[in-house]
């Protein structure tokens, strides 16, 4: 720090703080410099999610002995996981090196990001800092989960420095479709990384505040060893449209709908969409109800923090809906991704409970499907229209824009910070290695551009990057209340029986004679229907007599052996007559 910044009141950057958060800063200075040292001084980042995948975002930073997180969030069960409600990042790397995290710091307030603190949470008690919407919605998370009381939780707002061990990380705005966006600054004695967060550059945002490119550009003149970016939008040209032009498509749209009912599906966390929604409903003398848990929650959390205005008398309850005029009002839903047993799917197949929709509804899907959920998208369009309610999509109109950037604006990013190194990440691998083009585009060299995957662990330095050993990564399955105890073989076991069902073979046998006492029955569950196949079923029945004749005959007490061996023999005969190879489960009964 020069002279004549101290004596200004200003930190290191050149910018005034106030004199408490000076003296903090100072303070943390005098026990260790946060400017690189020397050649050999080096960094470690751990990837533990959001690399090669859509969420689950979690990185891990170390130097010496000192260690933070950035993010912890969940990801969609796509179909190869039949029954999995979450899936959240893989801790054991974290748990092996509890004593040494300093805290968890979260960029935004998206699922893909708060979405696994609570069981991680459960794992370790570290503190929380987040800006004030992102803490909000945590809050509800951990209260849920009844932890809420023992954790530590710091509301932090932009251009706040947080020190952690040896990393002072300071944050910084950026625009998202949540508010209160922040990338991060994080300083220590290697060098300044620069990761983003989401992010895109919106100039006529709706909350008023533009991303703050003079801090990064500020940062970039400085020097900065590695810049970590968003890449989920790496292969659309051109840059990102302003959320503001979404209202503008609502304005036109809610007066198409004339005198029909108005259902907008949009994600759960995009405030930014929802006070659209309300604005426009006002406008046009409709009132709003609110369908979906999250949704809820959000509306309730942004009403209370600030961040959401809604006009007194516009928001009513759902149960109210029906005393009201179909031109009168607006539902705004969850289930813009086509998710199973969200609201707007249950209302698509007529199961909703509260909402039975009609050709009199108008439905404006304002998201667009993240990728793998295209399909239940289309399912829950087309069974709209079949019930003849007309169905705004996509892109039809301009009924939702990105939260993240494109690479224009990834572009003029990567030239603000001017990286060393650069590791494109959040996302899959087409868009990190398209990512990685605009890098060396930008004049980056290409040996300093490293495409991550999750598990790797890296050291980056002055002196280039090297490669360290993997930790233990991954994906964890949440079901139910159940963590981590639906693995390979349930997961397998449960995609055997969607596809080929399975028989049950119950038989009671004397223990002291061997005979069968009772049975044998077959029951068949997801593979044939029995009355239908009434002879195939007896043959089972008699080859099931015969096994077990066969093994008392040969003086079998193994009980485990004769299942295996009815098991093998009904699966053979099964499939010589079916084609199919059903899950076969013996039950041995003794007595």
């Amino acid at each position: 720090m020069t002279n004549e910044n101290r004596q200004n009141g200003k930190n290191a950057y050149g910018k005034r703080n106030s004199k408490k958060r000076y003296l903090t800063y100072r303070k943390a200075t005098k026990r260790k410099s946060f400017q690189p040292k020397k050649s050999s001084e080096s960094v470690r980042i751990a990837f533990l999610g959001g690399m090669n995948e859509i969420g689950k975002n979690m990185t891990l930073y170390e130097y010496e002995d000192d260690m933070f997180i950035v993010d912890c969030g969940t990801a969609f069960p796509d179909a190869d996981l039949p029954g999995v409600d979450l899936v959240i990042p893989d801790f054991t790397y974290i748990e092996n090196n509890a004593g040494k995290i300093k805290g968890l710091i979260v960029t935004h307030g998206h699922e893909d990001h708060i979405g696994g603190i609570a069981y991680l949470l459960k794992k370790i008690n570290i503190p929380i800092y987040a800006t004030k919407l992102t803490i909000g919605l945590i809050k509800g998370k951990l209260e849920e989960h009844g932890i809420l009381n023992s954790t530590k939780l710091v509301e932090i707002k932009p251009r706040d420095n947080i020190t952690l061990g040896n990393f002072n990380i300071e944050l910084i705005h950026v625009n998202h479709s949540i508010p209160d966006a922040v990338g991060l600054a994080i300083r220590c004695p290697a060098g300044v990384i620069i990761q983003t967060g989401d992010f895109k550059i919106d100039t006529t945002p709706v909350d008023g505040d533009m991303i703050d490119l003079p801090r990064f550009a500020e940062y970039g003149k400085k020097g900065v060893l590695a810049l970590l970016s968003d890449s989920t939008n790496a292969e659309r040209p051109g840059y990102t449209m302003s959320e503001k032009s979404v209202g503008e498509s609502f304005e036109m749209l809610f007066r198409k709908a004339k005198s029909k009912r108005i259902v907008v599906a949009t994600f759960a966390s995009n405030i930014h969409r929802v006070q659209q929604i309300i604005n426009v409903a006002k406008s046009r003398g409709r009132k709003v109800a609110v369908i979906g848990r999250s949704l809820e929650n959000l509306v309730n959390v942004g009403s209370e923090l600030g961040y959401l205005n809604v006009p007194e008398g516009v928001l009513i309850d759902i149960n109210l809906i029906k005393n009201y005029p179909d031109d009168k009002m607006v539902i705004i839903t969850t289930g813009s991704q086509g998710e199973p047993m969200s609201a707007l799917t249950k209302m698509a197949f007529g199961e909703h409970r509260k909402v039975s929709l009609t050709p009199n509804d108008y439905v404006i899907i304002s998201a667009t499907p993240i990728p793998g959920n295209e399909k239940m998208v289309s399912n829950v369009v087309n069974e709209l229209m079949k019930r003849g309610v007309d169905v705004i999509y996509e892109r039809m109109y301009d009924v939702h824009v990105s939260g993240h950037a494109c690479q224009e604006e990834l572009k003029l990013m990567m030239g603000l910070v001017k990286p060393k190194y650069f590791l494109p990440v959040h996302g899959e691998q087409k868009h990190l290695q398209r990512h990685a083009s605009l890098g060396v585009a930008m004049g980056i060299d290409k040996k300093n551009i490293y495409i991550g995957n999750i598990g790797d662990r890296i050291e980056l330095s002055e002196d280039g990057i090297k490669f360290l050993n993997n930790v233990t990564a991954g994906a964890v399955y949440v079901d139910g209340i159940g963590v981590g105890d639906v693995g390979s073989i349930v997961l397998n076991d449960r995609k055997h029986l969607s596809k080929d069902g399975i028989i049950i073979v119950v038989a009671t046998i004397d223990s002291s004679s061997g005979r069968v006492v009772s049975g044998p029955d077959i029951v068949s569950r997801g593979f044939v229907y029995v009355k239908e196949n009434e002879a195939l079923m007896n043959s089972a029945r008699d080859l099931a007599c015969r096994v077990i004749d066969e093994c008392y005959d040969s003086k079998y007490h193994d009980w485990n052996s004769v299942k295996t061996k009815l098991r093998d023999e009904i699966s053979r005969m099964m499939y010589d007559k079916t084609k199919r190879s059903p899950m076969i489960l013996p039950i041995l009964m003794e007595i």
